[in-house]
């Protein structure tokens, strides 16, 4: 007897709750990431103002050095969970242990460069005299834990590969308690200063990589798979992410340029811009979440040959993001009053930040959309489309937002230009996702 087709409400159902089974615990992770950062520098901040600001300046540095690299968890997704979809799961996690290997190749290539030029970053910078010694210390310290923080980032692909987000959340939370412990030991009771706290930053981050290798090295064991560097495997997982390397610098320098702009506005200006800079990264995170669950499921059902589930589950997780994006807009015109307190009593920086905010309450929706098609075309393996994308959408933005000051209106018009950038991505996704052209079938693209 013929199996009558799933109703409709039914698919609904079963994409709901993979999308909440994956989103919620990789929500979950990418929030405590940042709470690293906050960890040692509420810990450091009783040191002195100089080693405060030396922290932020390295931790500055770091977070964009590892952000770089960001393209070893999504590329490494997206060809682990095509291969699981298949149904090769020795295949999948050595095609895990290939971009883990590429991650320490790349972690020891960024230690020779920071090590060495430590100085001249943080010069780079604008490092008071003060703060200069500081900063060094903590930055030449810190990038010995580069190779695990990359680490981390690959073996955190492969898991959501498998389908598992709740691994890297539990990692994700033991290692900031662990970084807070060794930070407040290493500080105070081992009287190390802002070192110690770099070292116990160092020590967290490389437990946290003991812990996914070890959950990646079972795995592999179980299943067969080879432990070696694969030399036509790491080239294989860097040509996948060099796309994705392109992308994410693009996006780095239309937020470089963003801020440069509103330095040129004025003090309440950059004030305000930084308040809202903060809200929409923290914003970004939950919309991003639903991008991670995208790239592992569109993976899999691509990896299984599955298109049709693949167009389902794309529909579905795009008025998910459409959902969230309006519900996080409507928390911010309705919390602004009691938000910027928090951050600002200065009427100036208040008064710029209100109507920007506006801005970006009405944004939502639309990067709820952009970050769900981000991620079903990062799951897809479709790196290259999504490279020229983001290099067309930085050549509208960066006129755009140079004119701003120009044009006067201040922070609002600024954030209207990065409504414009959003707007210009969700044109070039949409285009790509309704061509079918992302939609390629098989264990490998």
């Amino acid at each position: 007897m013929t199996q009558a087709p799933a109703r409709p409400r039914t698919v609904r159902r079963r994409h709901d709750r993979e999308i909440v089974a994956l989103a919620v615990p990789a929500f979950g992770a990418l929030v405590a990431e940042p709470l690293f950062v906050l960890a040692d520098s509420a810990i450091v901040g009783h040191l002195g103002t100089a080693q405060l600001a030396g922290l932020g300046i390295a931790s500055a540095l770091l977070t964009t050095a590892v952000s770089v690299f960001v393209f070893l968890a999504y590329a490494t997704t997206a060809g682990v969970s095509r291969r699981v979809g298949a149904g090769d799961l020795q295949a999948a996690i050595r095609q895990g242990m290939d971009g883990i290997w590429l991650a320490l190749l790349l972690g020891a290539a960024v230690i020779a460069v920071v090590l060495p030029t430590a100085p001249s970053l943080v010069e780079l910078f604008g490092a008071s005299d003060t703060a200069a010694p500081y900063a060094i210390t903590y930055l030449r310290i810190s990038s010995l834990g580069i190779p695990a923080m990359l680490i981390v980032l690959a073996a955190t692909g492969v898991l959501r590969g498998l389908q598992n987000t709740r691994t890297p959340l539990y990692v994700a939370v033991g290692g900031f308690v662990a970084n807070a412990l060794l930070n407040v030991l290493l500080v105070y009771g081992a009287g190390l200063g802002i070192a110690g706290s770099a070292w116990g930053t160092v020590i967290a981050q490389y437990g946290m990589a003991a812990v996914y290798l070890w959950v990646v090295v079972r795995g592999a064991l179980r299943h067969g798979a080879s432990l070696r560097p694969d030399r036509a495997g790491i080239r294989a997982s860097a040509q996948a992410g060099a796309p994705l390397l392109v992308r994410t610098l693009s996006l780095r320098a239309i937020l470089m340029i963003a801020t440069a702009v509103a330095a040129r506005l004025g003090d309440a200006d950059i004030a305000a811009h930084q308040i809202i800079l903060s809200l929409w990264s923290l914003m970004a995170f939950a919309l991003d979440a639903i991008a991670i669950a995208g790239q592992a499921i569109i993976g899999r059902y691509l990896g299984a040959g599955d298109a049709q589930g693949a167009r389902e589950a794309c529909r579905r997780m795009v008025e998910w993001g459409v959902a969230v994006g309006v519900v996080l807009g409507l928390l911010v015109v309705l919390s602004r009053p009691a938000f910027l307190p928090l951050f600002t009593g200065d009427s100036a920086v208040k008064d710029a930040a209100l109507p920007a905010l506006v801005i970006v309450a009405v944004a939502q929706p639309i990067c709820g959309v952009v970050y769900v098609l981000d991620g079903v075309l990062m799951g897809a393996g479709d790196g290259p489309y999504l490279a020229w994308a983001m290099l067309l959408t930085l050549a509208v933005f960066t006129p755009a937002a140079l004119l701003v000051p120009a044009i006067g209106g201040g922070l609002t018009v600024l954030w209207a230009a990065m409504t414009l950038m959003m707007t210009m991505r969700l044109v070039t996704l949409w285009l790509r996702t309704r061509s079918g052209r992302w939609i390629v079938t098989g264990a490998t693209r």
